[in-house]
């Protein structure tokens, strides 16, 4: 008897229709799905420590020059002694992760454990007033999560920690397009055909179970502002420029402290980092207090409010986030860079429509952000894209874009290295 199909046909339907194959995809969607759920119990989880902070300052502004360097202090005491690795955003770990060969090394940046950890010390952070986000850590809770569920296939399938990081992205923002492109451009640096069906599901499935749980929502909310005279587009070069400036500064400074100070000071530093991190969580404090409140935790409710109506903020708010999240990401403590740097954006843009009078406000506001955002990360698709998708403008598409590369350009320009890589050699063993 004949075959109903033919030879080849049938060899890659039996291999599509295996159980290994099925075995694969299974991981992949359960993953995912796994990392949306912890996703959103650490948005929920991030937005009540926040606002208990808030509550306790009301009594007194004055308790944050206790709290804030106490639980930045324990938070790093705790990060060394008892969860190695879950230092800072989290993303250079998940990069590192792929860069390695033996899953014994990938686990000690990525496990179950380590998450727990990430989560628990991340939220310590925001419940101390840190300028900090949640995303950041997200993709490390992703990959570890991945990395977990994969077993043993994880040394052989680095599509697994793409996947994991990619689709902590997409559930952390509610942004599903975005994760696909952080993927490719931030994590992989290119898709792999054999894993790129599994990594899209695997963001899907993410963003889809971030959907049901929170609902259809845009993270900073919604302006309908553009550029619609000539003139108004001398706002993306100006915001290109000065974000790609800013956030090549940030990236300096945090990669400088990351690798430490030569000479005495720099040693002193290395060797009392929980004292170190007290004296950082003392100016995070001041630095609160200057701004009346406005530059603790992750800048979601300053960002969304300026994009929505274009203020609401300390006109000082853009440059004292800076220096507070610069403050709060040196110290050592876990905790993430995307939020608070789009609300340093944000501040920053702000501040040059005051320049550009006639110009709608709202519409720098968002070239501010994605701006200074890919100055920092230097993934001019990622920063665009996630500005885009975060607050449903589709006429500020091309505007968007360009900023986004000439601030990526005029890091470049400047020497500066992308900060999560540059990051990452930090966790990778020694060469020689």
């Amino acid at each position: 008897m004949r075959p109903l199909l033919p030879a080849g046909l049938w060899r890659r339907a039996r291999l599509v229709l295996s159980r290994r194959a099925w075995r694969h995809r299974l991981v992949f969607w359960g993953g995912g799905l796994a990392i949306g759920i912890a996703a959103v119990a650490l948005a929920i989880a991030a937005d009540y420590v926040q606002a208990w902070f808030r509550r306790v300052v009301g009594y007194s502004p004055y308790l944050a020059l206790v709290i804030t360097p106490a639980g930045l202090a324990l938070s790093v005491a705790l990060a060394r002694r008892y969860f190695p690795g879950s230092q800072g955003s989290g993303i250079p770990q998940a990069i590192a992760a792929r860069r390695l060969t033996e899953t014994a090394a990938r686990t000690r940046l990525l496990s179950l454990r380590l998450a727990a950890g990430k989560i628990v010390l991340t939220l310590l952070g925001l419940l101390a007033g840190a300028s900090a986000g949640r995303e950041g850590p997200t993709v490390q809770v992703g990959a570890s999560v991945m990395h977990a569920v994969g077993g043993v296939w994880s040394g052989r399938y680095p599509g697994l920690i793409v996947a994991g990081s990619a689709a902590g992205v997409a559930a952390a923002f509610n942004t599903p397009l975005a994760g696909i492109v952080f993927a490719i451009e931030e994590m992989s640096r290119s898709f792999e055909q054999r894993t790129s069906g599994l990594v899209v599901t695997t963001v899907i499935i993410a963003g889809m179970a971030s959907l049901a749980l929170l609902g259809n929502y845009t993270y900073f909310g919604h302006t309908a502002a553009s550029l619609g005279r000539l003139q108004d587009w001398a706002a993306v070069p100006l915001c290109g420029v000065a974000g790609g400036l800013l956030g090549a500064l940030f990236s300096q400074l945090v990669v400088a402290f990351a690798r430490g100070f030569p000479g005495r000071g720099g040693r002193a530093l290395h060797h009392h980092p929980v004292l170190f991190a007290a004296l950082c969580g003392l100016l995070v404090a001041v630095i609160g207090l200057v701004s009346g409140g406005a530059t603790y935790g992750t800048g979601y409710d300053q960002a969304k409010r300026l994009v929505e109506t274009g203020g609401g903020v300390p006109g000082s708010f853009g440059m004292l986030k800076f220096l507070a999240t610069t403050l709060s990401t040196v110290s050592g403590i876990p905790g993430g860079i995307f939020s608070p740097s789009l609300a340093v954006g944000a501040g920053l843009g702000a501040n040059l429509a005051t320049l550009l009078p006639g110009t709608p406000v709202g519409a720098v506001i968002l070239l501010g952000m994605v701006g200074y955002f890919a100055g920092v990360v230097q993934a001019p698709i990622t920063a665009f894209v996630i500005v885009l998708e975060m607050t449903d403008n589709q006429g500020m598409t091309v505007p968007l874009m360009l900023t986004a590369l000439i601030a990526y350009g005029t890091a470049r320009f400047v020497g500066t290295r992308p900060i999560y890589h540059a990051l990452s050699e930090n966790f990778l063993p020694r060469e020689g």
